[in-house]
């Protein structure tokens, strides 16, 4: 199943109005085009760019909605929009190969790799997964819920499957007070998650005269600046810049020291 909507807030005429945007995937419905998995990424950039500029919807004012599959593109799009307003993941997958096996690492050539988007959703993620989906088993859903850096408190439906979860009543009583609570985040709040978003990392300072972080002007990486040109440990590789002011860049199974 591929299924997304996104929810929007419409001022008209000094109020707020809840609008649903539904669309079809390349070749799915009234859709052209070819289904593949960079196509769906597409799909949905091309629906959100249609409602900054068609409608005027800033991200703040969207919440997206991304089931099975179609969790995958609300996940792609949730983690370029650091101020998006909420994300409801409905029985979600962690990547298209967890689906068919159980592995504990991601390959570059798995699609659908969620269990890394997740990581970089900044709003309120909802998770809502059926405990007897023999489609995309529950523990995919408690993974990415797990994972979120914002997570809302997620609805485990006793008994619920793969395409059922509609019919009980905990999920549109749980998914009403989701939206009623991300509608209710006060503008300050708000503004407050924005300035999070933009706020620059602060240089590291020294703590004593032996210890320093800087840039490396040529490699463009942080490195430290050791206390002498040799290191104590054995194996460690050093790296030399041919540039003469650039530190040396010493390192051992990845840890600097």
């Amino acid at each position: 199943i591929l299924c997304v909507f996104v929810a929007l807030e419409v001022l008209y005429n000094g109020v707020y109005f809840l609008v649903t945007c539904r669309y079809d995937y390349s070749e799915y419905g009234a859709s052209t085009g070819q289904p593949s998995e960079y196509n769906t990424y597409a799909d949905i950039e091309a629906v959100s760019q249609c409602l900054q500029k068609e409608y005027g919807a800033g991200q703040e004012d969207l919440i997206l909605y991304g089931q099975s599959v179609g969790s995958s593109p609300t996940l792609h799009l949730a983690a370029h929009l650091p101020r998006l307003r909420g994300v409801v993941l409905h029985n979600a997958i962690l990547s298209g190969l967890r689906v068919v096996c159980h592995v504990k690492f991601s390959f570059c050539f798995v699609s659908y790799k969620n269990i890394d988007k997740i990581k970089k959703v900044k709003c309120p993620v909802f998770v809502i997964h059926g405990t007897e989906d023999d489609v995309v088993n529950w523990l995919h859903g408690h993974g990415l819920w797990k994972l979120a850096k914002e997570p809302y408190d997620p609805l485990w439906i006793k008994g619920g499957g793969h395409c059922n979860l509609e019919l009980y009543p905990d999920y549109i009583r749980h998914l009403c007070m989701f939206i009623r609570e991300m509608e209710n985040l006060t503008t300050a709040t708000r503004l407050k998650k924005i300035r999070q978003t933009l706020k620059l990392p602060a240089k590291a300072v020294a703590t004593t005269s032996s210890t320093a972080f800087t840039t490396n002007c040529c490699c463009q990486i942080r490195c430290r600046k050791p206390d002498c040109w040799s290191c104590p440990r054995r194996g460690c590789l050093m790296v030399r810049c041919s540039k003469g002011s650039a530190y040396l860049c010493n390192w051992c199974c990845g840890d600097w020291h």
